[in-house]
């Protein structure tokens, strides 16, 4: 299968492109497309042959579900039951945006393969502006994990994109880098007091400003039982070289990579932009601000690839703010492996 990467911005007239997406998804295929976290690979939601394409093309395991997209808040209701004050009040606060709101599904209308066998579903409405005219245009529920293959680092460019299923799908519409950089906050709000089930740029403070009591358990907290949402339970987010965390403390990190490289690995180490004096082989900045963090980080954990390095460390962050979704992705990245107390010297 030929890919083809199609280029959609303001610059550019991509009606055309546009049509040939909205064909393809109507015709049962895939098409890859920005949102403003990552690049989604995208199938009609009720049409449950060609979702069932998006777990062979990424390899992903069936019992994962999906996100639904959707290109107006009026559609929700075809969809889902019980919509709560405090889902309208997210809406109104965060829709269009990274918020992925976990609600009942109806019955009989979504494609099985969207929610893997549960009585829920996530369904979000993206704020980039190729997403919501693509979905728009469709007219339909489009589900979307990220557009990479499975367990691998989620793509934030069209060439990532590309790099990871050039010949397992027809299209990309590549919309440039997208703004987040981390997916969508997911949560669920079928319970007494919502639970963040994947923390991202929509925070829990901010949440709560919204709704009240919201619980945030930790990546490991949740790694038990069948996932109610993306990501819950598999290992995310790796680059080939195995990932260990360390602290962000100059001369553990310089001790380190002493030991290291004294063993004879090669080191790529994903730090801010201070630690580059530190000369490891490979220096991948993730910024000082968390907001760089989340925005560099798949990035950086993607470079990794082009490298030989055969150990990548990487510093970590507090889990306030945007922070509980740098250190949920960290910690799926390198599996829970500290450098400390997980390496064996």
């Amino acid at each position: 299968m030929e890919t083809q990467r199609l280029i959609v911005d303001n610059h550019v007239d991509s009606e055309k492109s546009y049509s040939q997406a909205v064909d393809l998804l109507n015709a049962g295929e895939l098409v890859a497309f920005p949102t403003e976290t990552v690049y989604g690979l995208g199938a009609v939601a009720t049409n449950d042959t060609a979702v069932k394409k998006i777990y062979i093309a990424k390899g992903r395991p069936s019992d994962n579900p999906l996100i639904v997209h959707i290109g107006t808040v009026d559609e929700l209701g075809k969809y889902v039951i019980d919509i709560s004050d405090k889902a309208r009040k997210c809406m109104d606060a965060f829709w269009p945006g990274p918020l992925t709101m976990i609600f009942k599904v109806k019955p009989n209308v979504l494609a099985k393969s969207v929610t893997a066998g549960l009585d829920t579903v996530g369904i979000r409405m993206p704020s980039h502006p190729v997403a919501l005219k693509l979905l728009q245009k469709l007219g339909k529920p489009v589900a979307a994990p990220s557009a990479n293959r499975s367990g691998k680092p989620s793509p934030t460019e069209g060439i990532h994109v590309e790099q990871d299923l050039a010949g397992k799908i027809p299209m990309i519409l590549d919309g440039g880098a997208t703004g987040v950089g981390v997916e969508s906050t997911v949560i669920d709000l079928t319970l007494e007091t919502p639970v963040i089930l994947r923390p991202g740029a929509i925070t829990k403070e901010m949440l709560e400003k919204i709704i009240g009591p919201v619980k945030q358990p930790t990546h490991m907290e949740q790694k038990e039982g069948a996932p109610r949402a993306p990501g819950m339970k598999y290992t995310h987010y790796a680059p080939n070289a195995p990932v260990f965390l360390i602290e962000k403390d100059e001369q553990q990190v310089a001790e380190a990579l002493q030991e290291l490289h004294q063993d004879g690995h090669k080191v790529a180490l994903l730090a801010p932009q201070r630690f580059e004096q530190l000369a490891p082989d490979w220096f991948f900045t993730l910024g000082e601000s968390q907001d760089d963090m989340a925005a560099n980080l798949f990035h950086a954990l993607r470079a990794c690839d082009l490298t030989t390095a055969d150990i990548v460390l990487a510093t970590v962050t507090t889990t306030q703010g945007v922070g509980a979704a740098i250190m949920n992705r960290l910690e799926k990245s390198a599996g829970g492996k500290w450098y400390a107390k997980d390496f064996q010297k």
